[in-house]
C-alpha cells in the first residue's frame, strides 16, 4: 500500500482490527469517513474519545455508565425485586432493546471457561452475591448464552443460589422465530422440545 497516504494506511488498519471488520470493508470506511464532512468526523473521534474518557462500570450492576450507580440502577419503577444475570454489557442492551424485562440487571463479566483460565473469582459472583443480601431480591434470572461456556455458568450460579431463599429462573431457549426445523440443530431442537409451552 505504499502508494496510499500514511494517515488513510493507518486508519484502514486501525480500522480492520476492530471485530467482524475486513481489510475490504475497513478500506470503504475509511473511504466513507474521508468523504465527510470535517464536522462529522470530528464528531466521531470525539465519541470514540469519550467512551473511553467518560465510561466507567456501574458499581451496583458493573454495566457501562456515565453516572456511578447507572441510571437503570437508579430507577425506582425497575425496583422489582427481580435481577437478570448477564454475561456482557451487550447482552444487558439486547434484553433492553425488547422493552419484556423490566427489573434490575447483573453483569457478570464474562462466563466461566476453565480452559482460559476464568474461574468464580474472575467474575462479579460475589457481587452478585453481596446484592442479594442488601437489596430486596425475590428472583434472579438467569440470562447466560447457550455456549457450553453460558450453560456451565448458569448450573454453578443456580447451584450457588440454591440455598438464597431466591426463586432461580433461566431464559427459554430453543427455535429461533422464523426458522424451519430441518435447518436448526439438534441440540437446539432438543431445547425447544424440552422446553415446551401449553398453546
Amino acid at each position: 500500500m505504499g502508494y496510499h497516504p500514511p494517515s488513510l494506511v493507518s486508519l484502514i488498519e486501525n480500522l480492520s482490527r476492530l471485530p467482524g471488520i475486513g481489510r475490504k470493508t475497513a478500506a470503504r470506511l475509511a473511504l466513507f469517513i474521508m468523504r465527510q464532512p470535517e464536522d462529522k468526523v470530528q464528531a466521531l473521534a470525539r465519541s470514540i474519545l469519550d467512551i473511553k474518557e467518560k465510561i466507567q462500570l456501574c458499581s451496583r450492576c458493573h454495566n457501562f455508565t456515565e453516572q456511578d450507580p447507572c441510571p437503570l440502577c437508579r430507577n425506582q419503577e425497575r425496583a422489582t425485586g427481580v435481577i437478570c444475570v448477564v454475561e456482557s454489557p451487550g447482552d444487558l442492551m439486547a434484553l433492553e432493546a425488547t422493552g419484556v424485562f423490566r427489573g434490575r440487571y447483573h453483569v457478570l463479566g464474562g462466563v466461566l471457561s476453565p480452559l482460559n483460565g476464568i474461574g468464580p473469582d474472575n467474575l462479579n459472583v460475589k457481587e452478585l452475591l453481596a446484592r442479594l443480601e442488601s437489596e430486596e431480591v425475590r428472583e434472579v434470572l438467569l440470562a447466560t448464552g447457550s455456549s457450553v461456556e453460558g450453560e456451565a455458568t448458569a448450573n454453578y450460579l443456580a447451584d450457588l443460589l440454591r440455598d438464597k431463599g431466591v426463586r432461580i429462573t433461566r431464559i427459554a431457549q430453543g427455535m429461533p422465530l422464523g426458522s424451519d426445523l430441518e435447518y436448526v440443530d439438534e441440540a437446539t431442537l432438543k431445547k425447544a422440545v424440552n422446553n415446551r409451552q401449553e398453546a
